[in-house]
């Protein structure tokens, strides 16, 4: 196994290790909740490093793989849900926004399964750029909050914070879902799965 999909094997490992870390605000000890948080910002910026690198160095060095292309968007598909699972069970993500962003991650993975199956690709889209960017500054707005929140005592800033929060998980899930539906267009459009044996 080449480096870029040993990164992405860690990005997959620190997944449960980021969930456990959220738990441990659950357990209720003095201190729990700030453990807690130190804990889950470790493990969401040590996935997100990994992501970062571990594609430029498949493409720089010409390491990219059949394993890599099917494990990367994986590991991001269940590393972003298992975030937005977190911070919808902490009252901070709109459950209607999660419910968009898990069904378009699930389609949008058995689609491009299905696309690869033919040995077509379809292109990245601005939506889908626009998608990645918003879970990213999403996450880590979220997880500064959880911090913050750990560490300062509660005021007005709360209520401002999670009004800012709102409006960016709404516009992740609208992101999120107008990618799917140009994803899809551009699918139909190509006729590419029309030859599929049903």
């Amino acid at each position: 196994m080449n480096l870029p999909n040993k990164l992405t094997v860690l990005r997959l490992v620190m997944v449960p290790v980021f969930l456990i870390a959220y738990l441990i605000s659950k357990l209720g000890f003095s201190g729990s909740s700030a453990v807690s948080a130190v804990l889950m910002l470790i493990c969401y910026a040590t996935a997100e490093l990994t992501d970062l690198f571990d594609g430029k160095i498949a493409r720089k060095h010409g390491l990219v793989t059949d394993l890599g292309k099917v494990m990367d968007p994986y590991a991001d598909t269940l590393s972003h849900l298992t975030f937005f699972v977190c911070f919808m069970d902490s009252g901070l993500m709109p459950v209607w926004a999660f419910l968009i962003i898990m069904w378009r991650e699930f389609t949008q993975l058995f689609m491009r399964m299905l696309m690869m199956g033919v040995g077509k690709a379809v292109p990245a889209n601005i939506w889908g750029k626009s998608k990645t960017v918003l879970y990213a500054v999403t996450s880590i707005l979220s997880i500064a909050y959880i911090v913050a929140s750990a560490f300062v005592a509660g005021g007005d800033w709360n209520v401002i914070a999670e009004g800012v929060l709102y409006v960016f998980y709404a516009l992740s899930a609208i992101a999120a879902l107008l990618s799917f539906i140009t994803y899809l267009m551009a699918i139909i459009k190509s006729k590419a799965l029309s030859g599929m044996t049903r």
